[in-house]
Formats: structure tokens, sequence, C-alpha cells
């Protein structure tokens, strides 16, 4: 019975040693660093199509980062992100892209982004508001 406690015991030792990231063991880790998280389009007009913003993200810290997803909080409002790790010092980007269509008033959207830094998860905004096309500007 000895036996097998000291067998299941190594093995659960292992399984926990060798589940720890390298990274976590040097102290090297990424750092999601961001110039804004807010973007105002201003007036845009409904017709005249979708709209797009790139935040851009530098890795401040000293292991690589790893967007792993980011979410718009609806339909209208879609990102698009980095999908190659970035490397310390290195940037790379979230593109949001908005639609105005059949959407006119104000917006305020935010975008969800998960990544392998402390920061994780970060939010990013978007506004503005949307006017419909005058007759005049229809012609």
């Amino acid at each position: 019975m000895k036996n097998i406690f000291v067998v299941v015991l190594l093995a659960h030792i292992c399984t926990v040693a060798c589940s720890q990231a390298p990274d976590a063991a040097s102290g090297a880790s990424p750092v999601f660093s961001l110039k804004e998280t807010t973007h105002d389009f201003g007036t845009i007009v409904e017709t005249d199509g979708a709209v797009s913003y790139s935040f851009e993200v530098t890795n401040t810290g000293t292991a690589d980062l790893l967007i792993s997803n980011a979410q718009g909080s609806c339909g209208c409002a879609v990102p698009e992100w980095s999908k190659t790790p970035i490397v310390p010092g290195g940037k790379g980007h979230i593109k949001v892209t908005y639609n105005p269509l059949n959407r006119p008033g104000t917006f305020n959207k935010s975008v969800v982004v998960t990544s392998n830094s402390d920061q994780s998860p970060v939010t990013l905004y978007i506004k503005g508001s949307v006017v419909k096309a005058s007759t005049e500007t229809a012609k």
C-alpha cells in the first residue's frame, strides 16, 4: 500500500513539474501594451460602408505575446488580430471593422482581447455616430 502511495505521489509531482511553462520558470513574461484603448470614428454616413481602425499592440515584455482571441460585443463590430506570436519589442495589431448599415445613431462597441499576458483580458472600444445619407448626398 505504501508503494502505491509513493508511485502516485511521484507521478503527481512529475505531472505538475512538467506542466510548468518554460517562461514561468525563467520569470520571462509578455506585456500587452497599447497607445490607446478607444477610437472615435466621429460621424460616419450609413451608406458609405464599413469603417475600420487598427489598434497597435506592442509587446513590452520579455517573452512572446500570443493573442488567442478577440470577441466583439455584437456582430457589427468584427475584430481581426495578429495570429503569429509577437516577439519582445515587436508590434502586432487588432483591426476592428464596424458596419453602420441600418444602424443610425450613436454607437459604443467593445472588443475583449484575450492573450497570454498578465493584463488579459484587455477591452478595446470603438464609438461614433451614424447618420443617414441625405437625399442630396445620394444623388
